[in-house]
């Protein structure tokens, strides 16, 4: 007898697995409107110099202000960090005549002297009432701190994921769960009124850390309360809540403008988790491997009540839970760590492959997704695109895995994305429907990419240090999403480098995937021998 009988027992997929499934998942909706949500907060709006201080009380309307403060780009529109020492008057005279004043202006733009925007900046805010750019002008020379903002909100994930995580076995699922709860709607709401940039990063990096807590432990509650058959398909609806949040996202975001109150509204709904998660049960599986068989015992009785199931959960006394768990805790025999996964040749290449696999489809996934803006599409409509593309791409990574097997979906993905992405290079940037298809196509591959890494990488790894190298891949991905924001910085010097870089590395690791064994069909294994003989 085994602990999944004990399940079948009080109801493997009664009504509590189904309230609880549900209950779980709600939150996980809320999940990309966390992670993606600087797409909309720090979106830079249109900007240039503002005017002299002595034109203020001028009788000039605002185009003429424009022109004779500040000079024109290369692309024709106002300059963003540059204006003119002192007014140009003679352009007002200029504007009656078409290509000898544009040609007068040109040369005049090269003779005049020019300084930065010393009395601040104009924004166009016609898309958003505010962002976090026009708040505390974070442009110019400032303008890296919006990626360094986001690579602190991932720093804040990559720190949760193994203090949270590991708090958890040591005090529970549950009880880390409403600590995360809790930490993300006080985070997020100190966000949505933080007074300064370094505030802002503060809280985000708080909001981080809950995310990695809330991910962690509700994946651990809900696959430690449902039989074994049914994880693949509950699995599958965890993806599809993240999926359905990113619609979310983009629909609260157009309706919300103003970046406090926006990040307010994908906060304030966690106190809401945060109450009802009192309702939730503690792992019985965890209970019982911590010797508290009394505790596990009532946990289970009380989901046979809510099934329906009073007789048979009335029969579960301590020798029959001790009996379910022998072959849990014969597995559990003996200390591993990390370093394990390095120890035998099979294990050592098994790791640094999906090292590389993890890393990089992070990396490129939130290089594609945190950047809107640069496709010059409306960025509600790019992220409604970019959020339902994950749905038949799910779908199709899905079946690839069934019938193809693991190793060929997992380096297709990854060499599609890339070659995408590459391609996007080539094409003009006035080309902007082709650009943003094939940016779509390569956003699919991505996120059909991390449908399968976590099937592929906890069908590779043995039991015994199942845990500690999904932990270690996971952090690898986290390392990625920390770099790619940064990555956008080398585009200030070379336009083309941070496409290079975000469709080169998936083609790399996509490769390094062909070392990997397949796993279709083939049992678990058990122990780093069994691994090692595969």
């Amino acid at each position: 007898m085994g602990f999944g009988d004990l399940l079948e027992q009080v109801g493997s997929t009664g009504r509590f697995q189904i309230l609880h499934v549900i209950l779980l998942c709600t939150p996980i909706l809320m999940m990309a409107s966390h992670n993606l949500l600087q797409n909309f907060v720090a979106a830079v709006p249109p900007h240039y110099c503002s005017a002299h201080s002595n034109l203020s009380q001028s009788q000039l309307s605002p185009e003429e202000t424009l022109r004779i403060t500040v000079p024109e780009d290369q692309t024709g529109k106002p300059h963003r960090c540059q204006r003119y020492a002192v007014p140009q008057w003679h352009l007002l005279a200029n504007n009656e005549t078409s290509n000898l004043g544009k040609q007068g202006k040109m040369q005049d733009d090269v003779d005049a002297e020019l300084q930065g925007c010393i009395d601040g900046w104009t924004y166009n805010m016609t898309e958003m009432s505010s962002t976090i750019i026009s708040d505390w002008h974070l442009v110019c020379n400032l303008r890296s701190l919006k990626q360094m903002g986001q690579t602190i909100y991932m720093g804040g994930v990559l720190l949760g994921a193994p203090l949270l995580g590991g708090l958890a076995d040591k005090y529970g699922r549950r009880a880390l769960l409403l600590v995360s709860y809790l930490l993300m709607a006080i985070s997020g709401t100190c966000t949505a009124f933080s007074t300064s940039f370094p505030l802002f990063c503060l809280f985000r990096f708080g909001c981080g850390m809950a995310l990695s807590g809330v991910v962690l432990n509700s994946f651990s509650l809900i696959v430690e309360w449902i039989p074994t058959r049914v994880r693949t398909v509950v699995g599958t609806i965890v993806g599809y809540s993240y999926t359905v949040g990113q619609l979310i996202l983009a629909l609260t975001a157009y309706f919300i403008r103003d970046w406090r109150w926006l990040t307010l509204a994908v906060s304030l709904p966690f106190y809401v988790f945060f109450l009802y998660a009192w309702w939730f049960h503690e792992s019985a599986r965890w209970l019982a491997l911590r010797n508290e068989s009394d505790k596990a015992i009532r946990k289970l009785k009380s989901v046979a009540r809510f099934n329906g199931r009073h007789e048979e959960g009335d029969k579960i006394d301590t020798e029959m839970l001790q009996e379910s768990m022998k072959n849990e805790l014969s597995c559990s025999k003996g200390s591993y760590t990390a370093l394990d996964l390095f120890r035998t040749p099979h294990m050592r290449r098994m790791t640094v492959c999906l090292c590389a696999v993890w890393l990089s489809t992070s990396f490129a996934y939130y290089g594609l997704s945190m950047d809107l803006q640069k496709f010059g599409v409306d960025m509600y409509l790019i992220q409604v695109i970019f959020g339902a593309v994950d749905i038949p791409s799910k779908i199709i990574i899905n079946v690839t895995m069934s019938y193809i097997g693991r190793r060929p979906s997992q380096c297709g993905a990854l060499i599609i994305a890339g070659i995408t992405v590459l391609i996007n290079l080539l094409v003009p940037y006035d080309k902007q429907t082709v650009r943003t298809c094939l940016a779509v196509v390569g956003k699919g591959c991505l996120a059909a990419s991390f449908n399968c890494c976590y099937l592929y990488s906890g069908e590779l790894y043995p039991t015994i240090i199942r845990q500690n190298g999904m932990g270690w891949v996971s952090v690898m991905a986290r390392v990625g999403a920390m770099v790619a924001p940064m990555v956008l910085l080398t585009g200030e010097y070379i336009p083309w480098l941070p496409g290079l870089i975000y469709g080169g590395v998936p083609i790399l690791s996509g490769a390094a995937a062909i070392f990997l064994p397949e796993t279709l069909g083939i049992p678990l294994p058990d122990t780093i021998q069994d691994v090692e003989d595969r």
